[in-house]
């Protein structure tokens, strides 16, 4: 590794102005500062980014806010005000990217369709991200996470089998997923523009981000053919594959994915080599449609082993395997302990614990700078744009930011 004075992150001196709130955007925009962009956040005035007010749970701060937001510079402006678009456009014109996910249809009301602003600032980038995209019959219709899971199909294969088992995804993966193709798609679009010269226009819908995920379930049930059964943590059509309880009270997942592994797990971890030539057990297809029966041989072996003796015959064998951690165990896990992962980051309220962004780099160390207090930055932005102290004032007494 390089000395950090000397690094040079890939989007060193680009600037992302990003009207963002929740999720999707402000997890897309804290990748792109990651890579070394600077991005300036807007929020309103006295209120900002609502997912600032999810919880108080990581030392007084939000959760969610502490997760998307690091490494960016926190300016308050009131969009309905005049004078605030004026420093907002004054900002655009020599900013490479603007990212926004507002209410359906703000943008355009504010003057900032890709029209108008490729007009004014032709190498500008232009994301947005909603619910639904551009167009169609659901492009005004609200948008949350669960509601995209339900509608792109995902909560109709999560769950248990039963009616009432039905289960969301425990983090917000619609809108992850919605970030993540919006921060590859910006990337690109920078790519595009060195060899065009002009900006482009990106539209990114959580539906179609989440659906896209969804193609094994998709062309699994494609022409009608019936989708992939619920089937809690365990999966679908591939069986022994999940999580199984173990005689000290703890659960160990595993998965078999051929026959060889399958002859591996009863001679070495169940010790009951005549399994493998069971007829109801001889293929992947007959366990699954034995898997009540199969389970049950499963526990019973299991029930006088600890989890660890378990996982050490695994191992033996080469069963791909788990221990099902939660997020206290997380926090401690001993290959991010050991991949030196975690590292401290600066906030309003002192430095918390952060994750190194996956993908790490042997030319750069990713930008890990602090968790921005609302409108911290407000003056000093202000002041770059040549506002004097007079200045700042008046546009704090007309709300404006």
């Amino acid at each position: 590794m390089k000395n950090a004075a000397a690094e040079v992150r890939p989007l060193d001196g680009l600037t992302v102005v990003s009207l963002e709130h929740a999720i999707a955007a402000p997890f897309c925009t804290r990748q792109l500062a990651d890579l070394g962009a600077r991005v300036i956040k807007i929020e309103r005035p006295g209120v900002g980014d609502f997912a600032r007010a999810y919880d108080t749970r990581a030392a007084g701060l939000s959760s969610h806010f502490v997760w998307t937001n690091r490494s960016k510079e926190s300016l308050t402006l009131d969009l309905k005000k005049d004078a605030a678009i004026e420093i907002l456009f004054e900002l655009l014109e020599t900013a490479d990217v603007l990212v926004q996910n507002l209410a359906p249809g703000s943008a355009e009301r504010m003057g900032l369709s890709f029209e108008e602003l490729h007009s004014r600032f032709p190498q500008l980038i232009i994301c947005n991200i909603s619910g639904y995209g551009k167009g169609g019959p659901y492009e005004t219709k609200k948008a949350y996470d669960l509601l995209i899971q339900s509608e792109g199909g995902f909560l109709s294969v999560t769950g248990g089998p039963g009616e009432d088992e039905i289960a969301k995804a425990g983090c917000s993966i619609a809108d992850i997923a919605a970030g993540m193709y919006a921060f590859s798609s910006i990337q690109s679009a920078l790519l595009l523009r060195q060899k065009t010269g002009t900006g482009s226009n990106i539209d990114v819908s959580m539906l179609e981000s989440l659906v896209e995920w969804m193609g094994y379930p998709l062309y699994y049930a494609y022409q009608d053919a019936p989708q992939p059964p619920r089937a809690g943590a365990s999966h679908s059509t591939i069986y022994p594959y999940g999580p199984f309880p173990v005689g000290d009270g703890q659960t160990v997942m595993l998965g078999l994915q051929n026959e060889r592994e399958w002859t591996n797990f009863c001679d070495h971890v169940l010790l009951q080599p005549n399994l493998a030539g069971d007829e109801r057990f001889s293929a992947n297809a007959q366990r699954s449609k034995h898997r009540d029966i199969l389970r049950a041989l499963i526990v019973e072996s299991f029930s006088v082993l600890t989890v660890d003796e378990v996982i050490a015959r695994l191992d033996r064998a080469q069963i791909a395997n788990a221990k099902v951690n939660d997020m206290h165990d997380v926090w401690n896990h001993p290959q991010l302990k050991a991949r030196d992962r975690w590292m401290e980051v600066d906030s309003p309220v002192g430095n918390l614990p952060a994750l190194l962004p996956p993908g790490a780099n042997s030319a750069f160390r990713a930008r890990m700078d602090a968790i921005p207090s609302l409108g911290g930055h407000t003056e000093a932005i202000l002041r770059s744009l040549g506002r004097s102290a007079d200045d700042i004032e008046q546009l704090k007494a007309k709300g404006a930011v």
